[in-house]
């Protein structure tokens, strides 16, 4: 989220903004790489492998906050924000609980730690796509 935050201050003036999206729990091929018991013991399947959370989402399902992020109209004046379900997230206070899975919260739209991060990545990787012209 911190990345999509400074990209959207970065590239505003150059008509670039960047969201943070959550596709949500989604039963793909990738689970392939995950024991069958596991996913038993997490509740995700039962022992006959079917889904038993109901929460999980179709791969179409999970690619519509996707979609709607690059196609919406609502969001075009817009940009670091966190993505879900087809909607902006709600702003969670300081006092949220981990148990709560939706919403963002304060540390993760950080601007400052936002900068921070960015600075760290560039200078790590050698590469900062908004770096001033030398």
């Amino acid at each position: 989220m911190l990345f999509a935050v400074q990209l959207d201050a970065l590239g505003r003036k150059a008509g670039v903004r960047a969201f943070a999206v959550h596709p949500g729990e989604i039963i793909t091929e990738l689970v392939r790489h995950l024991p069958e018991e596991e996913m038993v013991g997490r509740g995700w399947i039962d022992e006959q492998g079917t889904p038993l959370d109901p929460s999980f989402k179709t791969p179409e399902q999970g690619a519509a906050t996707q979609v709607w992020a690059a196609t919406s109209p609502r969001l075009a004046d817009m940009g670091g924000l966190y993505l879900e379900d087809c909607d902006v997230a709600e702003a969670l206070g300081e006092d949220a609980t981990d148990e709560l899975t939706s919403g963002v919260r304060p540390y993760a739209t950080d601007p400052g730690d936002a900068a921070r991060l960015w600075a760290l990545s560039a200078e790590l990787t050698g590469v900062d796509a908004f770096a001033p012209a030398r």
